[in-house]
């Protein structure tokens, strides 16, 4: 099974809203292990690591994101530490 791992940064209206709970109950359905957290800035960070589809599906929901949330913007890249994750957590 090929392998994705993935940073996220999530921009908008997204602390306060249940997004980080919304990212890690899907992203556990998912079999996405990782994690995500609120930043200072107001930003949602994270990390995903899991299959290539599942990993995509992720992603289409960070667009989206749970109702109460509005998503301005999402960047992605490539994640390249070490740190393998046996859960996906809220940090």
């Amino acid at each position: 099974m090929d392998t994705k791992k993935i940073k996220f940064t999530v921009f908008g209206l997204v602390q306060g809203v249940g997004f980080r709970y919304f990212v890690a109950r899907n992203a556990s359905l998912l079999g996405i292990r990782g994690y995500v957290r609120n930043e200072y800035d107001g930003s949602v960070t994270g990390v995903a690591i899991g299959a290539v589809g599942s990993v995509e599906k992720l992603k289409q929901l960070l667009q989206a994101g749970p109702s109460r949330a509005h998503v301005d913007k999402v960047l992605f890249e490539d994640y390249i530490g070490d740190e393998n994750f046996a859960t996906f957590e809220i940090r």
